[in-house]
């Protein structure tokens, strides 16, 4: 089994969501739109850095934009390894919730 912390579990939710389009500015807006979370950006670039060691996810660099004045975006996408640790993380909540009386995480 894979530790991750809420936070990282948060992302690597994030990062799986956006599909192609995960890149720093998005997977903080995600964040703060459906986690209800305001990470800094410094914050959210560690997490992703860690997970992209610990081999959960995978980047590649983005054509130059004029939008961004000609900077490249850095996209990531969740490797088999961030998908095992997020069914695992899902399995744990679930068993770990099921004789809760009136909460349904189904």
């Amino acid at each position: 089994m894979r530790i991750l912390g809420s936070f990282e579990e948060l992302v690597l939710l994030a990062v799986g969501s956006l599909g192609d389009q995960a890149y720093g500015v998005a997977v903080k807006d995600l964040l703060e739109e459906k986690g209800g979370k305001t990470p800094s950006i410094g914050a959210l670039h560690s997490a992703l850095h860690r997970l992209e060691d610990k081999g959960m996810l995978d980047s590649w660099i983005g054509g130059a934009t004029s939008e961004r004045g000609g900077r490249r975006k850095k996209y990531y996408s969740l490797t088999p390894i961030g998908k095992k640790a997020l069914q695992e993380a899902h399995d744990v909540r679930a068993k770990l919730s099921i004789n809760i009386q009136g909460l349904n995480l189904g």
